[in-house]
């Protein structure tokens, strides 16, 4: 009779500890919440620029509690932009070549942006998350392998979900902004309720770039003005991933100055908290096995588009931003012929085959980071 009472008390023992942990956990994001919003907004100060660069007009605070839903494209009736403001996102990255010369051209534009990360390449390109932060930008979270929440079990969903959000915050250092994107904005009614009872925001989009369609930066200029003449305002997605965008942001915020559009910065009230079981998770993913995890190919992004992987094939090595629309191509030394399916000559058609469609499923050849072992 003894041993059931006995491990009854390990049990209550060990359930006290857990609760302990956790409140230390939150209470330690508490502490870095007033120092990671502090980063955000010096990231956020005005600098020298140009007359063409488009600057900051405001910035929004949002408080995410109770998980509200945001982007009239899924979610009408919850307008915070005035006619003629757009909020900048960048969903699927970071990426090694490509994150970092978006910034560039962002920091060019004195302006800020959101970057909804997927938690895998966060954990494997940490230094460039850190660099976004660093530049005052927001880092939201768009699950861990950008699966498609409405092909998957309701809690494989929710599990896909918080690991994004470990793996982000852990790549990042400090708490994330509890934003979050759904992949494909494929928004089931149970993972939406775990949003709202993780105080997490649904930031859906007004406006598509339609990146992933193209390989032309001037095509991705003229869809996104295109819209904007049409619907005043609004947020507005890119991919960090995408070549088109890398290539036609500058372009693009030159010509939503002159056209009279000014940009909002949204920033969080609240920092996002994480769940211990899947920080745990999250660590043991690290180190040498993390170095050996690949990065998963996509479609539309579900991480890469499918070319990437046969262009960065020896460090260094820069996409072609090709742009068979205008005349003004990017003078790099990597030839046309490295993206395959490539156009050529003066009748080039202005966007490209969407790669195949790649296996959603992670490739991890090792035991899942959902099952806990």
């Amino acid at each position: 009779m003894d041993a059931p009472r006995h491990a009854g008390s390990r049990l209550r023992r060990r359930g006290l500890s857990v609760a302990l942990l956790t409140v230390a956990a939150v209470a330690a994001l508490a502490a870095l919440w007033p120092a990671a919003r502090a980063q955000v907004r010096a990231g956020a100060a005005a600098t020298a620029c140009g007359p063409a660069a488009i600057g900051l007009e405001r910035t929004h605070e949002i408080d995410a509690r109770g998980g509200p839903r945001l982007g009239g494209q899924q979610y009408p009736g919850r307008e915070f932009l005035k006619p003629g403001e757009v909020v900048l996102t960048f969903d699927d990255g970071p990426h090694k070549m490509l994150t970092p010369p978006i910034l560039d051209v962002l920091a060019k534009h004195c302006t800020k942006a959101t970057f909804f990360m997927v938690g895998q390449r966060s954990l494997h390109f940490p230094e460039i998350v850190r660099d976004v932060a660093r530049r005052g930008h927001t880092i939201g979270t768009h699950t861990w392998s950008h699966q498609n929440q409405a092909e998957l079990a309701s809690d494989q969903a929710k599990n896909e979900i918080e690991l994004g959000i470990s793996g982000v915050q852990h790549a990042l250092g400090i708490p994330a902004a509890p934003f979050f994107r759904f992949p494909y904005l494929s928004d089931p009614q149970a993972s939406q309720a775990h949003l709202r009872s993780r105080n997490t925001a649904n930031i859906s989009i007004d406006i598509d770039s339609y990146d992933f369609k193209t390989r032309s930066p001037t095509v991705v200029v003229r869809n996104v003005m295109q819209q904007l003449q049409s619907k005043g305002r609004g947020i507005i997605l890119f991919h960090d991933i995408q070549p088109s965008t890398a290539g036609g942001l500058d372009q693009l915020l030159t010509e939503m100055k002159v056209k009279g559009f000014k940009v909002v910065h949204i920033v969080p009230a609240q920092a996002q908290t994480t769940v211990a079981e899947f920080d745990r998770r999250v660590k043991q993913l690290g180190g040498t096995r993390l170095a050996s995890l690949p990065v998963p190919l996509a479609q539309r992004g579900v991480v890469s588009p499918a070319w990437e992987v046969r262009v960065f094939q020896r460090p260094g090595q820069v996409p072609l931003l090709l742009d068979p629309v205008s005349a003004n191509r990017p003078n790099l030394a990597q030839p046309r012929a490295a993206l395959p399916g490539a156009p050529s000559g003066a009748g080039a058609p202005a966007t490209m085959p969407i790669p195949q469609s790649q296996p959603r499923t992670p490739r991890l050849d090792r035991p899942s980071p959902f099952s806990g072992n």
